[in-house]
């Protein structure tokens, strides 16, 4: 299926991304080049076997190429391939699942320590030099973690990293996904999706750590806010589609939750004019939680399996999509 090693190309496809400089440091011999803009991978599409890529992805990549044979994506989502366009003009695809979840959990329960200990609110003090005093109303005082209940909407790999990791704040987790038979990974109790409107009333914190798919798209309507104590909080670290972003709007405005901690949106990047930017209850990262110095690493080992995989004939690829 692969040209062998020595005749094999690989690109490279990411804005900012230092893989191909990884890459090179492992001395495979094998050639390869990185493109920095979409534009210049639709002009240099047709000369790699393989594609390393996720923003710059678009479908009509496939009619430009007959050379290409495989596509490993960076992302561990891969809602913008059409599979059944891969599979029709015989490309394999596999994903970077796994990759960063340690990170993105990481990252999840940094934002729910930031929500708890307002931390936001500390940082606009500190640029306004502004000492806060003593605060009388308990609603409006930082609180602790311990015998809080979270909830985690999607308890595969992210998920159950999140779900240790809470439980090492004495916080209570509970959790939804898919197939509540493949175990609680992590949580003390482990429910089917159909569940979660049920289970929202529960929850100070919702975390979203689930992919993106037909069933989680627009999960957390009007309706799930809606479900939702006035004292909770929102985060997501899943993808900005999985909320319709203006339930969200309106029930952060009305307070009708307590805030919101959000590395995702509908739109990346954020609009200028999005009311999220100045709600105060809201914290924003700009889909930074899988962002670590161990990325680009964490991909290449995938790659280069695959890469083995796909010599030795076998069928089967590491996080197989196609």
């Amino acid at each position: 299926m692969l040209p062998p090693k020595d005749r094999l190309t690989i690109c490279f496809a990411h804005p900012a991304y230092r893989l191909q400089e990884r890459f090179a440091a492992r001395g495979t011999g094998i050639a390869s080049f990185e493109v920095r803009s979409r534009e210049e991978l639709d002009r240099r599409i047709g000369e790699a076997d393989v594609l390393v890529v996720s923003g710059f992805w678009h479908n009509g990549l496939l009619a430009r190429t007959e050379r290409l044979r495989f596509v490993q994506s960076i992302s561990a989502g891969t809602d913008q391939y059409d599979r059944a366009a891969f599979a029709a003009k015989g490309v394999r695809l596999a994903s970077a699942a796994g990759v960063n979840a340690r990170a993105v959990a990481e990252h999840a329960m940094a934002l729910i320590l930031a929500l708890a200990r307002r931390l936001p609110e500390a940082r606009d003090n500190q640029a306004k030099r502004v000492w806060r005093g003593m605060i009388g109303d308990l609603s409006q005082r930082e609180d602790e973690l311990g015998g809080k209940t979270l909830l985690v909407v999607g308890l595969g790999r992210i998920g159950g990293h999140l779900a240790r990791l809470a439980k090492a704040f004495d916080m209570r987790v509970i959790g939804t996904r898919r197939d509540p038979a493949a175990g609680p990974n992590g949580a003390d109790e482990v429910h089917d999706t159909a569940a979660l409107k049920a289970l929202l009333p529960r929850a100070d914190f919702v975390a979203l750590t689930c992919p993106l798919t037909p069933e989680t798209e627009g999960l957390i309507d009007a309706e799930a806010l809606s479900r939702m104590r006035r004292d909770a909080f929102l985060v997501n670290v899943a993808r900005g589609r999985c909320v319709i972003e203006s339930a969200l709007i309106e029930a952060l405005a009305a307070g009708r939750i307590a805030g919101a901690a959000l590395d995702c949106t509908r739109e990346e990047p954020l609009p200028a004019d999005s009311p999220l930017w100045g709600l105060p209850n809201v914290l924003l990262t700009p889909h930074t939680a899988g962002e670590t110095r161990r990325y680009e690493d964490g991909v290449l080992d995938i790659l280069l399996d695959n890469l083995d995989r796909l010599w030795r004939g076998e069928a089967t690829l590491r996080n197989q999509v196609v």
